[in-house]
């Protein structure tokens, strides 16, 4: 077994839930962008474990159930009965049942899912329905944290009011019921935009919210107004794709998608200032988010157990303060973005 690093906890918002500094997004245990074998899936999981990984994050959409199935076999055959291993996932998506579609199939971004298409259902009903086949698929009685899916313009265009007044009307009230009766630890957003995050606390109370790639070494536009909001509720920030889809540690996708020329050159400049200081820009692109105050954790996808390793050692890396004030002073970093003083493991 490997040497389990020191991740220091932290916890959410006013709740007992606690998480690592680093956590695990499993949206490549659902074959995000490539197929990896059952082997493959649990093996990378229980490495995240062993290396003292404790908080892990799941959802229905990820491979239409297939990432919360392989967590739950994964917990349910070598973990049973472990403490402080948190669990996160989802609802807004309802899973229907079709026919298995033919090998190599690529739906919603990830290939050879299970065989379910997920519809948008954010009323009581729909949040409920989710939640139960959720604990199914992880073996769970209970749900750490229970966060509402892609609520946003971006995902829903102009259907996004629609949904964003049966979340409040219905879906809100299910997931308060759940945590008023035990089910549920914490409950929360998990988006990819923050604007949508300020329009739900103008109206409600959470613990947490997972923001995906909105909060990184490549863009910090949550800074202006919604980080503040949080620190003011008493609301978590978990980061999730700190790398910006694979951008920052040198993959092709940005935002799930293609790279604009922009980007690819703001990534160039992020990494001459990182490579000048003999840092990975990756071990920054992990490290950065954690200096907010606000943020109790970052979440980057592994999809084995050598890209586990690869992260744990990044979160470890010594990075020279000089390498933060370089990057605001050449304009690469908001100018109001807290820098880590020290090391994340000291």
């Amino acid at each position: 077994m490997t040497t389990a690093y020191p991740f220091p906890r932290r916890r959410l918002g006013s709740t007992s839930v606690e998480v690592t500094a680093l956590g695990f997004g499993a949206a490549a245990l659902g074959n995000l962008y490539r197929a990896i074998p059952d082997n493959t899936a649990q093996a990378c999981l229980q490495a995240a474990l062993d290396n003292g990984i404790a908080y892990i994050d799941t959802a229905p959409h990820y491979g239409q159930g297939l990432s919360e199935r392989r967590v739950g076999q994964t917990l349910g055959k070598s973990l049973a009965g472990r403490p402080g291993i948190t669990l996160s996932t989802k609802v807004g998506r309802v899973l229907t049942p079709v026919a298995p579609p033919p090998a190599g199939t690529e739906r919603h971004g990830f290939i050879d899912g299970d065989p379910f298409e997920p519809v948008f259902d954010y009323s009581h009903d729909g949040v409920m329905r989710s939640f139960e086949s959720s604990l199914k698929r992880l073996g769970r009685e209970k749900i750490d944290i229970l966060l509402a899916h892609d609520l946003g313009t971006v995902t829903h265009g102009d259907d996004a009011a629609g949904h964003m007044k049966a979340f409040l009307d219905g879906g809100l009230r299910a997931m308060r019921d759940l945590k008023a009766q035990g089910l549920v630890g914490a409950i929360g957003l998990g988006v990819n935009e923050w604007q949508v995050c300020e329009e739900v606390l103008a109206h409600a109370d959470l613990d947490v919210v997972l923001l995906a790639g909105r909060y990184t070494l490549l863009e910090q536009g949550a800074l202006d107004s919604f980080l503040p909001l949080c620190e003011a509720k008493g609301v978590s920030v978990i980061v999730g794709g700190p790398f910006n889809s694979g951008i920052l540690i040198g993959g092709d996708h940005y935002d799930y998608g293609r790279v604009p020329p922009e980007i690819c050159d703001r990534v160039a400049e992020l990494k001459a200032v990182c490579a000048a200081h003999s840092v990975p820009l990756a071990a920054a692109a992990l490290q950065f988010p954690l200096a907010h105050p606000a943020v109790a954790c970052v979440i980057p996808g592994m999809a084995d157990a050598t890209e586990v390793a690869a992260n744990a050692a990044l979160f470890a890396q010594d990075i020279p303060p000089a390498l933060w004030d370089d990057l605001k002073t050449g304009g690469l970093l908001h100018d109001r973005a807290p820098i880590p003083k020290t090391r994340v493991l000291s």
